[in-house]
């Protein structure tokens, strides 16, 4: 009944991309991923191999959040609301 990997974001993963969506316009993608690393989310390898994720997933592209990253943080975004 579970989903396949593929279907279902983790949610490190999702933090990290809702992270960045509400990153001050200052802050790099670098910034993101230390900060999280600093708050002992996952470790900056980690953190770096989620960023290398949503990139190759295209949610981010040229240190921004793409359409499709802006779309699927803020879904996120609803969903911890709940």
């Amino acid at each position: 009944m579970g989903a396949y990997k593929g279907e279902r974001m983790e949610i490190n993963k999702k933090v990290l991309l809702l992270a960045i969506y509400k990153k001050s316009e200052d802050e790099s993608l670098t910034d993101v991923v230390l900060k999280l690393e600093s708050g002992y989310l996952f470790s900056l390898k980690e953190g770096k191999k989620l960023l290398r994720e949503l990139k190759d997933e295209l949610y981010v592209q040229k240190g921004s959040l793409t359409l499709k990253g802006i779309l699927k943080a803020k879904e996120i975004e609803e969903e911890f609301r709940l």
